[in-house]
């Protein structure tokens, strides 16, 4: 019997080593992990330039709290972020993970009001289907129906407008391009039904993750997302947990699109799985609002600026860059789009193969010509994973994709460094794991 307060009752299998892009459990079973656990481990699981950043700080000091100190790997790791940060980011608040990163941003978000006279503004706009975290005001700007339910009565109250999201939402005879327009101006649509005065920040994911399953907004989208936010003077917080750090093909997901936010979020891939780190980045104007006013961020965690982490955090960064790996995401991740394409762009049950870099989604359906999701009661996505892992697969699929209650997808994340072979190897067990799981 285990005394640890795992995810659900279910009994897993204990990961004991991990070497490149595959795990080995207790029993010596050999997983590929296709989804980089959540989208965190880039780099795989056996770095050995990561382990031995970490091993040389470890001997010089693993702790100083931020309230007496900073540290030379969190000077070090600021300075290599802003370096190849969006347009107008200046400053990082290093932090612990993704949640603790979107806390921060919200926070910031309403001091930055606070510090310039519009004590008014309060409120968050974000888009259904989004996810932002799991602590409470991350998960109120989040759009995840199913994450909410539970906890609806203690979260803050955030509008919510629809999720850019072609395959489910273009109408037939739109350009993507006017449809991107469409899904845009909601958000003009919902800060003047709220009224200008009172809204703070816009925050969205360029690329939605878990929630929906690698959906990248169409051309054009974040352009005008960006315009309306400078017209009405409200923040654009752009959530790069999952998609960030090289998972899309550039450094920033929003490169892609073209725009530069006011505050930045970034998690998973900076520690690839190798210490808890996250961040958040915003431009220099918000951090001067408050060095000339109050003076103080009025925020902070024990664990944020770990040294420790920052080692490592820094030492994922010198490889992503270093290694010219950014170019191999982008390479890899057309060679995964193709082979899934090739073994699943016919199935009858395979609706959607999207994404951007090594960040893919297929959507599962009923029936392909409709779109009609399976009976959310068959549990489809739970089967597969489980099918999955039977083959030696980890895959990262979910339910609730269009509504939080219908709908079936699988999200794929590999480690940046994965082979050709390997994502033969990938795409053969996910297509027997689906095949698996709709027969169950």
């Amino acid at each position: 019997m285990t005394h640890v307060f795992g995810r659900s009752g279910a009994a897993l299998p204990k990961a004991v080593r991990g070497e490149g892009c595959y795990i080995t459990d207790a029993e010596g079973r050999v997983y590929l992990d296709g989804s980089g656990g959540a989208a965190v481990s880039c780099l795989g699981h056996s770095d050995a330039d990561v382990r031995a950043a970490i091993q040389a700080q470890l001997e010089q000091i693993a702790f100083a709290h931020t309230g007496f100190f900073t540290s030379d790997p969190a000077e070090a790791l600021a300075d290599l972020l802003i370096q190849n940060a969006p347009e107008g980011i200046e400053k990082v608040y290093l932090l612990s993970g993704g949640s603790e990163a979107v806390e921060a941003a919200i926070k910031l978000a309403r001091q930055y009001f606070l510090e310039t006279g519009q004590a008014g503004r309060h409120r968050v706009i974000a888009r259904r289907q989004s996810y932002h975290g799991n602590t409470l005001g991350a998960l109120a700007a989040g759009g995840n129906a199913w994450r909410r339910e539970k906890y609806a009565p203690l979260l803050v109250e955030t509008s919510h407008i629809a999720p850019c999201f072609e395959y489910r939402f273009r109408q037939e005879g739109e350009s993507a391009e006017d449809y991107g327009q469409r899904a845009a101006n909601e958000l003009q649509a919902e800060i003047e039904r709220l009224g200008p005065e009172t809204v703070m920040a816009f925050i969205a994911e360029p690329v939605v993750g878990a929630t929906a399953g690698a959906v990248p907004a169409v051309k054009g989208y974040f352009k005008r997302i960006r315009e309306i936010c400078d017209h009405y003077g409200i923040l654009l917080i752009l959530d790069e947990v999952m998609c960030g750090m090289g998972r899309t093909g550039t450094l920033f997901a929003c490169e892609q699109d073209g725009v530069a936010p006011d505050i930045v979020t970034i998690a998973k891939g900076l520690g690839a799985g190798y210490m808890p780190i996250g961040a958040m980045l915003c431009s220099g104007a918000i951090y001067d609002a408050i060095a000339q006013g109050s003076g103080s961020f009025q925020h902070g965690h024990t664990y944020h600026g770990h040294p420790l982490a920052a080692a490592a955090g820094h030492a994922v960064l010198t490889a992503i860059l270093g290694r010219d790996l950014l170019p191999q995401v982008r390479a890899r991740g057309a060679a995964l789009q193709d082979a899934l394409t090739a073994r699943l762009g016919q199935h009858p049950h395979v609706g959607d193969i999207r994404g951007r870099g090594l960040f893919r989604g297929v959507e599962l359906v009923a029936d392909r010509a409709t779109k009609d999701t399976f009976d959310p009661g068959r549990n489809v996505h739970a089967r597969v994973k489980q099918a999955a892992m039977d083959n030696g697969l980890i895959c990262y699929p979910a339910g609730g994709t269009i509504d939080g209650k219908r709908g079936d997808h699988i999200l794929l994340a590999p480690p940046y460094i994965i082979s050709e072979a390997q994502i033969d190897e990938l795409t053969d067990k996910l297509a027997r794991a689906i095949d698996t799981g709709l027969a169950a």
